[in-house]
């Protein structure tokens, strides 16, 4: 969850002296809200020593010392402090960005908002004010408040012109974003009207009997969870919840079979007849949705169907559409990838380029394709010099738009290098092996990683053996430990060096689910 650093006039009030009662002479002139002046000062009366006093503080001191419980008099400085800690309280029961805990799935952020940014702001987008809304609160935790107004408010104005009224359920979190926006930036004014505005939304609107959230609200949040944070079962949750109150709108049901759909995209065979039944129910409800075509399509080839006719049909489609994450061409490269060949998908992919050479997520694509038909293990023809210097280009040019501190992204540049010139692959190796800023799950998968270049690339043996027992030596459930492991397991059978099996028989011993050898 976002930690925020909140800075107000009590720490000025502490500080006492004639400094502390100037400043707090100076804010009081630049407050808008009367009563917030008046309270501010009265406060300076105490606090500024050597200063004249103001004529609205003597006036303010005359009727702002109320009763108090405690201690029988209530200072102004405490009614205010009072009613800032109100305002915060209100803030903090909003359902919005800054209150949802959201935890990015990417460690930079930089790269998190230009992902976003691949979704594309195509008017008939159904979800392009939550798009807007999600990049405002990037925004701001980039540091950039004014574009993050300017984004709230491009979410408030695309509310309005698609659902065609100034006002609705679906504004309840863009308000709540601007509240908390504006108090943060020290225009409390602003908040509570912001504040009073939801308030009215709840009341003109409110949620289903036994439900807490608005299915509005619901649904923006699942696709909020579904695309920036790293856990996906509440999204899908909260997606059921909003369908359930509100099953007409398609688009819910469509991202909903989206998000399950894709926790299959690793191993489509393996996907569950009730999510596969979703896909084929949204495909029917939503069919200008090519994302859910491509989806559905991909799932069918990996049951064993000849679906190659279909997917040319279905290519010419997304081809015809703007570049973006949901235009279809992602599901569609990966199914050509893994039913029809690997070529054929390096293919598809310049094809696209070639309609928009400028879409970096293209190139993102597209380096994905060229890098997946070079690094495998089974070549259909041996991948060309000139191919394999188009995806290294390609590869460093998502780095560079993606995210540079990657670096499972950055050991695959190393490992295409490595086709081409091992001392440039071993460099980038070196540089990572020297970061300090690796968790134990991303030094697992360094050493796994470089372990299998020093084999097959520099054929140093005992050095390939020295990284696998490091990575195997984290505990780190993963795909990494596992096949660290397996090679362990097999240099144990085949050595004769008794040291050596020594060490290995230890590492092995001490992981929790490997028998003894």
């Amino acid at each position: 969850m976002v930690t925020w650093k909140k800075e107000g006039h009590g720490e000025s009030l502490a500080n006492g002296g004639t400094a502390a009662g100037s400043v707090l002479i100076q804010a009081a002139g630049k407050l808008t809200d009367s009563s917030q002046r008046l309270v501010l000062l009265a406060s300076c009366s105490s606090q500024s020593k050597g200063l004249e006093e103001p004529a609205e503080a003597a006036e303010t001191r005359s009727y702002m010392m109320l009763p108090d419980a405690t201690c029988g008099l209530r200072s102004p400085s405490s009614v205010y402090f009072r009613s800032a800690k109100s305002l915060e309280n209100k803030l903090e029961a909003l359902q919005c960005h800054f209150t949802w805990g959201l935890i990015p799935r990417r460690p930079n952020l930089i790269c998190e908002r230009n992902i976003l940014e691949d979704i594309g702001t195509e008017e008939g987008n159904f979800w392009l004010g939550p798009i807007y809304n999600l990049r405002g609160f990037i925004q701001y935790q980039l540091g950039s408040t004014e574009e993050a107004l300017n984004l709230f408010n491009r979410a408030t104005e695309t509310f309005q012109r698609q659902k065609n009224a100034d006002e609705g359920p679906w504004l309840m979190v863009n308000f709540g974003n601007l509240a908390w926006l504006h108090h943060l930036q020290g225009e409390d004014e602003k908040s509570r009207d912001y504040l009073s505005k939801v308030d009215a939304l709840m009341r003109n609107f409110p949620a289903p009997p036994e439900e807490e959230l608005h299915p509005e609200v619901c649904a923006e949040k699942a696709w909020t969870l579904m695309q920036f944070d790293k856990e996906k079962l509440e999204a899908a949750e909260l997606f059921q919840r909003a369908i359930r109150m509100q099953p007409d709108t398609v688009e819910w049901q469509s991202s909903r079979a989206i998000l399950s759909a894709e926790t299959f995209k690793d191993n489509m065979k393996n996907m569950e007849p009730g999510v596969f039944e979703a896909l084929r129910s949204a495909k029917e409800r939503d069919p200008e949705n090519l994302y859910v075509a491509a989806l559905h399509l991909e799932a069918r080839a990996a049951k064993g169907e000849q679906i190659q006719d279909e997917a040319r049909v279905l290519v010419r489609k997304v081809l015809e559409r703007p570049a973006s994450i949901y235009s279809g061409i992602s599901p569609l490269l990966r199914l050509y990838r893994n039913h029809i060949s690997k070529d054929e998908a390096v293919k598809l992919a310049k094809k696209a380029l070639r309609r928009h050479p400028d879409s970096q997520y293209l190139k993102r694509s597209a380096a994905i394709c060229y890098m997946k038909r070079i690094l495998s293990k089974n070549w259909e023809t041996k991948p060309s010099r000139s191919m394999t210097k188009r995806a290294i280009s390609l590869w460093e040019e998502m780095i560079a738009a993606y995210g540079e501190h990657v670096a499972r992204d950055q050991t695959t540049l190393a490992n295409l290098y490595a086709q081409l010139n091992t001392d440039k692959a071993e460099q980038i190796y070196q540089e990572l092996l020297e970061r300090e800023d690796l968790d134990p799950a991303g030094k697992q998968m360094l050493y796994n990683c470089y372990s299998n270049f020093l084999f097959f690339n520099r054929n140093e043996r005992y050095r390939s053996i020295e990284y696998q027992m490091r990575a195997a030596e984290i505990q780190v459930e993963s795909m990494y430990l596992q096949r660290s492991i397996r090679e362990l397991q097999k240099t144990l059978a085949r050595s004769k060096d008794p040291e050596l099996c020594r060490r290995i028989r230890e590492i092995l011993r001490n992981q929790p689910e490997t028998q003894n050898q």
